[in-house]
């Protein structure tokens, strides 16, 4: 009986051990990182967006790399992923891979994205960036010119439109997977706006991942794929399919001298709502209007809203809720009153202006950390003054130039038609900026009054002592 009892007692300590090293080997075992693939609904802008509104689609995805822009893989430790997008006549390419910050930003990092960019300053991003890691698909001009053609749009799409993003869950296996395809394929463009567009390749790509998830729409569209047609059956696949995990996010359009981008439409509904297009039509052959009518009604029209339940991109950090439109307003106002008692501008339409001007007439260069700044004539002296978060309050530049813009950033984040909201953290930060370039230029006052006559220095201390009071009015 008791050589019974040890034995029983061997075997468990032996399946205990068994356990404990098959315990130690799945933690040890490689696990599958997640990932993910986001539709990139880009919105229509400039002439384009005028004649048609259909916008942009391209995709994102968070486990997929590159080697280089024509050749992908798995991602390393610390990388985030690569947008994959097809432009007509970009080196004869059908797709391009790009990293997601360079793509949105033309920058390498968050960091380095200014907070107010001019079409001057996006150039030379864009250019920079291209010389850097797009010279085999993109190459210089024969006397070392930039090229002209749609690569710009591989770079700092930020800049020109907002993004909205649709992202869905994926596995390894499936990047792998789509890694193997894309890159055994041959990579040549034959591009057609009716069957191989933008829209088609996003459309591709999705469905790769989730067969005859997207598809296009023969009535709404006329059979063209279109970048919002992409979006609505995306959300309708995954309203369809609750278990996976999905989530909306908005990437507004960066502050800036350029024209906001404007709502995306299907070609039906950009018809309708064109009355450059319906007008005409209506009176030559109201039957036919009142077709575009019943189409438009019957296939959802307008009723799909990209921004639905969406959080808010930031370069720097996670997405983010929404600014209330209270909040808002109450930002907006205390704006307006700290711009009416500053000795700047005076009142709060002069203020993007005002910067527009200085920005115009700047330099733009890097600091020794790579982030851009711009050199800006003070008198007769050159300073450099930060353009982005991370250095708009460093070096010896004038509080005033740091003041101007970041009340230029604030008044185009806070403005009233801004239809898409901003991230409540982005004007948190960006108050606070604000205060602090404020309490620098109030310091340089107090220093310039020493050496004043008493009259003057009254005055320019009057004048900040209202200042300091409107800022502590924060909502």
């Amino acid at each position: 009986m008791n050589t019974v009892r040890k034995f029983v007692q061997q075997i468990q300590q032996v399946g205990c051990v068994l356990g404990l090293l098959c315990a130690v080997a799945v933690g040890l075992a490689p696990r599958a990182q997640a990932s993910s693939a986001t539709l990139l609904l880009e919105e229509p802008y400039g002439k384009l967006g005028f004649f048609t509104a259909t916008g942009h689609a391209a995709v994102y995805l968070s486990g997929v790399c590159a080697d280089s822009p024509l050749v992908l893989k798995r991602c390393a430790p610390g990388e985030t992923g690569i947008v994959l997008s097809r432009y007509d006549g970009v080196g004869g390419y059908d797709w391009v891979a790009v990293p997601l910050v360079p793509y949105l930003y033309a920058v390498e990092n968050a960091d380095e994205v200014p907070l107010f960019a001019d079409a001057k300053m996006v150039s030379f991003l864009r250019d920079r960036y291209r010389r850097k890691y797009l010279e085999t698909v993109v190459p210089d001009l024969a006397d070392g010119a930039t090229p002209g053609g749609n690569w710009y749009e591989l770079v700092g799409s930020s800049y020109d439109r907002t993004i909205y993003g649709y992202e869905i869950e994926t596995s390894a296996t499936q990047d792998e997977a789509l890694i193997r395809k894309y890159n055994a394929s041959p990579n040549e463009s034959h591009f057609r706006t009716v069957s191989r567009n933008c829209a088609d390749f996003a459309k591709d790509v999705i469905n790769f991942y989730y067969p005859k998830a997207l598809h296009r729409s023969v009535v709404a569209d006329v059979g063209i794929t279109t970048p919002k047609q992409m979006a609505k059956t995306l959300v309708r696949y995954t309203a369809r399919h609750p278990k996976l995990e999905f989530a909306r996010t908005i990437i507004p359009q960066v502050p800036g001298s350029a024209a906001r981008s404007s709502n995306v439409h299907g070609v039906v509904e950009s018809f309708f709502k064109s009355k450059k297009y319906i007008v005409p039509s209506a009176i030559v052959s109201p039957i036919f209007a009142g077709c575009v009518f019943a189409v438009y009604e019957g296939t959802g029209g307008g009723r799909f809203d990209p921004a639905r339940d969406a959080l808010v991109f930031t370069p720097s950090g996670d997405p983010d809720v929404r600014l209330g439109r209270e909040d808002q307003r109450a930002y907006e106002k205390e704006l307006s009153h700290l711009i009416a008692q500053s000795q700047i501008n005076g009142s709060a339409p002069r203020v993007k202006k005002t910067w527009e001007r200085v920005e115009s007439k700047s330099r733009l260069e890097f600091d020794d950390q790579g982030r851009p700044v711009l050199q800006v004539e003070v008198g007769s002296q050159p300073v450099m003054v930060g353009v982005s978060a991370s250095n708009v309050l460093n070096g010896a530049a004038p509080g005033q130039l740091a003041q101007e813009l970041l009340e230029a950033r604030l008044m185009e984040e806070l403005h009233d038609k801004a239809p898409h909201g901003v991230a409540e953290s982005e004007v948190t930060r960006d108050w606070k900026l604000l205060q602090a370039a404020m309490g620098q230029r109030g310091d340089e006052i107090a220093r310039t009054a020493t050496r004043q006559p008493l009259e003057t220095s009254a005055n320019s201390v009057s004048g900040n002592s209202r200042a300091e009071r409107s800022r502590g009015n924060v909502p």
